[in-house]
């Protein structure tokens, strides 16, 4: 995020920027908390929770590596998801005072701000039409393509729970859909949880 900032620009940054590790299962911030700080997710995998008014709770996004948490105190004063890690996961943060100040006065972090805006608005896009739409197997296998980090084909699939929240279906559709991809060969788990994934089998499932 800071790759264009020059010494003069980080003369501005009052607090320093903090390295931080988040076991699996911790909390960076929860929805409605009042919030003073950005985060770059340096490695790991976290979640972004929303409530929903009868108190359930949706997955709405994945983030890892490079990406940018709490873009939303850019503009306002409150986290708009509860934020939990699901691997042990490392982050910088920084304060939202000091990144808007700099925006203002250099270009090149303005442009690369607004291209993690676009970046997060494609991941909703993505996540609403390709996730929460279609047969359970199109959103399973939609899933399992997004999970790897890079041209890697394999992947610590989540819990069952997780999936669930995220592809909007039971507990029990979720381990169902799962067993059914490992008979088909669509998946082979090389230990427990992780797996290697058939890339063009899942793609054609998703496009039948």
């Amino acid at each position: 995020l800071f790759s264009g900032l020059t010494e003069k620009d980080f003369g501005l940054l009052h607090e320093p920027v903090e390295q931080m590790t988040l076991e699996p299962g911790g909390v960076l911030y929860k929805e409605g908390e009042n919030g003073h700080h950005l985060f770059t997710v340096r490695s790991g995998l976290l979640k972004l929770i929303q409530y929903l008014p009868d108190g359930s709770q949706r997955i709405v996004r994945l983030v890892r590596s490079t990406d940018v948490l709490g873009l939303e105190m850019m503009v306002k004063d409150q986290y708009e998801h509860e934020v939990i890690a699901l691997r042990t996961s490392e982050l910088c943060r920084y304060p939202k005072e000091a990144v808007t100040q700099m925006s203002r006065q250099n270009p090149r972090l303005h442009k690369d701000l607004m291209q993690r805006w676009h970046k997060a608005l494609h991941e909703a896009d993505a996540w609403i039409t390709r996730l929460s739409t279609g047969s359970s197997k199109k959103r399973m296998a939609n899933l399992l393509l997004r999970l790897p980090e890079g041209d890697s084909t394999r992947c610590d699939l989540l819990s069952r729970e997780d999936i669930g929240s995220i592809l909007s279906m039971t507990l029990e559709t979720a381990s169902r859909t799962i067993s059914e991809f490992k008979r088909a060969g669509l998946i082979s788990e090389i230990h427990h949880n992780s797996f290697q994934l058939n890339v063009p089998a899942l793609k054609a499932v998703v496009d039948s």
